[in-house]
């Protein structure tokens, strides 16, 4: 007859495996690392991509603007949470890696309008309802980069999930669009131009003197960047609270040549890893010989979910003129580009009904017909006399 506290012991043994087999794991796009479905340890250490490596996984192609599917396998979804997509350039992906916020999901991630679990497929097998759309802003260079996703559980112990993949970003500006150097022709060339920026990834929960989520609520993002769908109950949004919990240290204006360069601040590891609680975000443009209509001060696909109110009540990008200007062209799949009718502002369409959020272009530049364009300038009299030569 076994004893009282062999019993107790394989009673804590089995608890003990639910529990890491009790949540979610990224499904598409694919992770690599063959991950677990726990969630990091709490002191950070496994931060970030639980330590994995990206040898040998699959590598997912996503042009840019296109819709990308995000889903996932599990039913221990803890009554949702909110859930952030981000990039870097790192492949794989380090503790010193700057990442780059794309799409956030605030309440409702990973299942929407669930008080608790949604069944009791420990083992991560089961599909997951509930799946969600986010898409590669313009602004992110094509090149190889490691996508990840990050999730605050809304209900249990305070946690941080993260899953990462290995994708290839695909498109960019097409050489009609690069720079024409006509000095020669007494043109003057365009002047300095703004580069697209993205909030660097919400880190919290590791550990949690630094940064914690608050239990039974959806974490708010301190800056979810652009691109954000709300799924959760408004009134469930809380921000989080610690030390280490700011706006993740704003946005560098920099930006490297390629998508498999850096050059960006510096980012701070979770304290178990480094330090700090958060990272800097990086800036990533188009690469060097880029067009004027991708190195214009991008935004990223405006929300897959937001209420086209919401999207429209969005305060104008730092540098706007905050101007009245309306839409001159109408949205007709995700990924295009709208013009406002002065020129002076461009839009990303997102998905279908969306609203799109307006951003300033930079100057000497402006959109037309759903382009960017070098504002129209009178040439030389030197330059008509060389056309006619």
């Amino acid at each position: 007859m076994p004893s009282v506290n062999n019993v107790l012991a394989s009673s804590a043994i089995a608890l003990l495996a639910a529990t890491a087999q009790g949540h979610m794991i990224m499904a598409t796009p694919p992770p690599y690392g063959s991950p677990d479905n726990s969630p990091l340890v709490a002191d950070g250490s496994n931060f970030p991509c639980k330590a994995t490596s990206n040898s040998g996984g699959t590598v997912t192609n996503m042009a840019i603007g296109a819709p990308q599917k995000l889903s996932f396998l599990g039913e221990s979804v803890h009554g949702g949470g909110s859930c952030q997509v981000s990039l870097t350039t790192d492949t794989p992906a380090t503790k010193s890696s700057k990442w780059m916020v794309i799409h956030s999901i605030e309440g409702g991630c990973p299942a929407k309008n669930v008080a608790g679990n949604i069944g009791a497929d420990n083992s991560a097998s089961a599909p997951d309802p509930d799946t969600y759309s986010f898409a590669i802003p313009q602004g992110i260079a094509p090149g190889a980069y490691t996508l990840a996703w990050t999730w605050f559980n809304k209900i249990g112990n305070r946690e941080m999930y993260m899953n990462c993949a290995s994708i290839k970003v695909t498109g960019g500006p097409s050489k009609r669009d690069t720079y024409l150097n006509e000095t020669d022709f007494a043109i003057p060339e365009l002047p300095a131009r703004d580069t697209p920026s993205f909030p660097a990834m919400f880190i919290a929960n590791i550990p949690t003197t630094d940064c914690e989520t608050a239990d039974s609520k959806d974490v708010q993002f301190p800056d979810p960047g652009i691109s954000v769908e709300k799924d959760g109950v408004p009134s469930d949004l809380t921000p989080p609270t610690g030390p280490q919990c700011g706006a993740s240290g704003g946005s560098a204006s920099s930006a490297p040549s390629s998508g498999s360069s850096s050059g960006a601040q510096a980012a701070a590891a979770p304290s178990g890893a480094s330090s700090g609680g958060a990272s800097a975000a990086p800036s990533v443009a188009a690469p060097a010989a880029a067009a004027p209509s991708a190195a214009a001060p991008a935004a990223a696909a405006p929300s897959v979910a937001a209420s086209p109110a919401a999207a429209s009540a969005a305060p104008p990008a730092s540098g706007s003129s905050g101007g009245s200007a309306s839409s001159s062209g109408t949205c007709s799949s995700a990924g295009t580009m709208i013009c406002s009718s002065d020129g002076k502002q461009f839009a990303i369409c997102g998905a279908s009904g969306t609203a799109p959020v307006f951003e300033p272009v930079a100057a000497g530049i402006s959109c037309t017909n759903g382009a960017i364009a070098a504002a129209k300038m009178k040439r030389s009299a030197k330059f008509a006399r060389w056309l006619l030569d």
